[in-house]
């Protein structure tokens, strides 16, 4: 089978293909990029948004999976949507060091501050929207400098297949077996009143909430559910994939394309519908227990990172099929998640909130949702729109330019290279 055929080596620098994020000085070509990829990180974005409008963008959190319409959207996005992007990033970062590397540049520094700029763009996003996932994929993507030293596609996928493993919850409950108090104790997030305030507060209650508190549920619900060591894995396996050409023979193979979709749809029905049944939870109403909630932690991560496997081979063999267009529609939002992914919160938390038109309580999780896929398409005819008139997103300008301290990259598709 070409799965079995694929091997785990380092392909030749120069035809590695190109996300969103790739740096390229002024006077090199862009290589080719990998359209396929682009549609992926659109359909995670897409993912996101869906996932976000059950919620309410965090006034209603539960309510969204007290009906079809929300059960529907958590089934297919859920843990998700947050693991696709995850796994992009770590990609994307390797196709930088890698272009830059072929090229005799060391970028490590200059992708430290790039990450220092995403956490800055994040922090800001985060006081309007604070579940927003800038800050956690900026903040953990430090440990993609030390991982991109490891020159070993086997030594990093052990190293992901550790993160995999929840160590630190499974010490968290270890101790919290032998007595710890603290480490037995509920999570912070669930006594917190952030949420009042999402719900209730004005402008600048929200704002001033945001700063403190917002950051330290948000760390909270992340570390809570493993989802810390999960990024961190998928950061590695996404090097793998990267320097592998995975994605690229991906989008070519119907072959490997069907052999994730069998696999990962084998292994997440298997959790999904026999074994998360039998893994008991923590009801309401009951005083908490750590050794069911890690389970279910444990449980969840790989739920999800089986379903973005059975997800990404379906998607792949869409793409090699007469309905390519379907998921070609994603590309364009693909090349501009970061000004899109902004521009979700920018707009929807005014409209929904308590301090502005208050809509969450007038509309009910269907009509969140259909209204959510109906902005996703206005989006999908912006990104068409604009990448036929410039290079880059808004946004993706910006943070390109700050990244090389050069605010004279090109925008328009006109502008000529010096």
């Amino acid at each position: 089978m070409a799965l079995i055929r694929f091997k785990l080596e380092i392909q030749p620098e120069k035809q590695v293909g190109v996300s969103s994020m790739n740096i390229l000085s002024k006077s090199q070509v862009q290589p080719e990029r990998i359209e396929f990829v682009d549609a992926l990180r659109g359909f995670a974005l897409f993912g996101l948004l869906m996932v976000h409008a059950a919620e309410a963008f965090g006034v209603g959190l539960s309510r969204g999976t007290d009906d079809p319409w929300g059960q529907a959207v958590f089934f297919l996005f859920g843990s998700k949507a947050f693991a696709i992007f995850a796994l992009l990033f770590g990609f994307s970062f390797a196709t930088i060091m890698a272009n830059q590397r072929a090229r005799g540049v060391d970028f490590t520094k200059r992708f430290a501050w790039r990450l220092f700029l995403l956490l800055t763009i994040g922090f800001l996003h985060s006081l309007l929207y604070s579940p927003e996932i800038l800050r956690l994929l900026a903040f953990l993507g430090v440990l993609l400098i030390p991982l991109d030293r490891v020159r070993s596609n086997y030594a990093l996928l052990a190293i992901a297949g550790l993160f995999f493993l929840q160590m630190p919850l499974l010490i968290q409950w270890l101790l919290a077996h032998w007595g710890n108090a603290f480490a037995a104790s509920e999570p912070y997030y669930s006594s917190s009143g952030l949420w009042d305030v999402f719900r209730n507060g004005s402008l600048g209650a929200l704002i001033s909430a945001n700063l403190v508190e917002g950051n330290l549920v948000k760390w909270s619900i992340n570390w809570s559910f493993g989802r810390v060591s999960e990024i961190a894995g998928l950061f590695a396996v996404g090097v793998v994939i990267q320097r592998t050409g995975f994605f690229a023979s991906l989008a070519k193979d119907r072959v490997i394309a069907l052999a994730l979709v069998v696999i990962g749809g084998t292994i997440f029905a298997i959790l999904e519908f026999i074994v998360k049944p039998l893994v008991p939870g923590s009801p309401s109403g009951v005083e908490f227990a750590i050794g069911p909630f890690t389970e279910r932690a444990i449980l969840f991560q790989w739920i999800g990172i089986s379903g973005i496997a059975a997800l990404i081979g379906f998607l792949a063999l869409l793409w090699n099929s007469p309905v390519q267009w379907l998921v070609g529609l994603f590309r364009g939002p693909g090349r501009m998640t970061l000004t899109l992914y902004v521009a979700h919160s920018v707009i929807a938390v005014p409209i929904l909130y308590q301090f502005g038109l208050g809509m969450a309580e007038v509309w009910d999780t269907q009509q969140r949702i259909l209204l959510a896929i109906a902005f996703f398409g206005l989006q999908i005819l912006f990104a068409h729109w604009w990448y036929a008139r410039y290079r880059y997103g808004p946004l993706e300008w910006t943070w390109r330019a700050a990244t090389l301290n050069d605010w004279k990259v090109p925008l328009r598709k006109h502008s000529q290279s010096a």
